[in-house]
C-alpha cells in the first residue's frame, strides 16, 4: 500500500528529522520492512535514498514507489570499478527515464578510499565521469550528492563552479577549515553522521559549519561505533546527533531540530 505524502509540522513534528542520506537498498528485504515500519515512531518524515549503479538505482525506485517517504536519487558511486560506456548508457537513460521521480543526481564523486590503497588508480576518468553527471543534473535542474572527501573535495568545489551548480550536498564531510569555509560560502550543504557522537573530528567539523549549511543522516547500513556498536543503522540514531549538534553549538535542541529538519526539507524540495 501506497503511504500517503509528507505530514506537516505541528505537534511532534518540532522533534521531526529527515536522514539525508541512506544506501535503503543495501538492507535486506526483513531489515527494509523494520526501518520503514518504524519511522514514524522516530518522528522520522522522510529517507533521501541514494544509489550506487544501475541495479541499486532501479531497486531505490522501486522502494519509493511503494512509499512516498522514501525519495530516491540515482547516480554512480565512485568507490567502484569504473562503468563500461554501455553500462553508463545504460544508466544515464534509466535517470532520464526516471528523472522526474528522483530527487537528485546521487551518489557521486571521486575514489578517495580507492585510491588510498591503489595510489596507481587515475583520478582523471572519474572526473570525467563526474562531470557527465554533472551536466546531466543540470539539464534536469536536480542537486547533486557528492561522496568528496579531504583533498578530493577542492577538486570537485572547482567541478561545481565550473558547470554553475548550486545545489551541492557534501555527505559525511571531512575536510580542512579552508574547505569548509569554500563549501558553506558557495552556499553548498555538509551532512553529519551518528559518528558525531564519538569523533573529535566531526565534533570539530561542526563547531566551524553554520547551522544554516547542515543536515543529518545515517549512511545505512554502514554500521558506527560508540553508543551504537553493533545495532542495524537506523534513523532513530539520528536523534543522538541532533542531540550532539545543539549540546556542541550551545543551541536550544528545538531550535536545532527546526533548522536541520528545514534546511533539508529545502534543499531536497521535499
Amino acid at each position: 500500500m501506497e503511504k500517503n505524502h509528507l505530514s506537516g509540522t505541528s505537534g511532534d513534528d518540532m522533534m521531526q528529522v529527515i536522514d539525508a542520506h541512506i544506501h535503503l537498498d543495501m538492507y535486506t528485504n526483513a531489515q527494509q520492512q523494520q526501518l520503514l515500519q518504524e519511522l514514524d515512531e522516530h518522528h522520522t518524515e522522510a529517507l533521501v535514498a541514494v544509489s550506487n549503479h544501475l541495479s541499486s538505482a532501479k531497486q531505490t525506485w522501486k522502494l519509493a514507489q511503494v512509499d512516498k517517504r522514501i525519495r530516491p536519487a540515482f547516480g554512480y558511486h565512485p568507490e567502484q570499478q569504473l562503468p563500461t560506456t554501455e553500462e553508463l548508457n545504460e544508466l544515464l537513460r534509466f535517470m532520464e527515464q526516471h528523472h522526474t521521480d528522483m530527487n537528485a543526481v546521487g551518489e557521486v564523486g571521486l575514489p578517495y578510499y580507492m585510491r588510498k590503497e591503489d595510489p596507481t588508480i587515475s583520478i582523471e576518468p572519474y572526473m570525467e565521469l563526474l562531470e557527465t553527471m554533472f551536466i546531466h543534473a543540470v539539464n534536469w535542474n536536480k542537486p547533486v550528492v557528492l561522496h568528496a572527501i579531504y583533498e578530493d573535495a577542492p577538486v570537485v568545489c572547482e567541478l561545481l563552479e565550473k558547470h554553475s551548480i548550486r545545489q551541492a550536498h557534501f555527505h559525511w564531510f571531512k575536510g580542512d577549515e579552508s574547505t569548509v569555509q569554500w563549501i558553506v560560502g558557495n552556499g553548498y550543504m555538509l551532512s553529519v553522521t551518528p559518528d558525531c557522537l564519538y569523533e573529535s573530528e566531526i565534533q570539530r567539523l561542526i563547531q566551524q559549519v553554520p547551522l544554516t549549511s547542515l543536515m543529518v543522516e545515517t549512511d545505512g547500513p554502514w554500521p558506527f561505533e560508540g553508543p551504537f556498536h553493533g545495532m542495524m543503522t537506523h534513523p532513530r540514531m539520528i536523534h543522538a546527533s541532533v542531540a550532539k549538534i545543539a549540546e556542541l553549538k550551545r543551541l536550544p535542541i528545538d531550535s536545532v531540530y527546526h533548522h536541520l529538519f528545514a534546511n533539508t526539507k529545502d534543499f531536497y524540495q521535499l
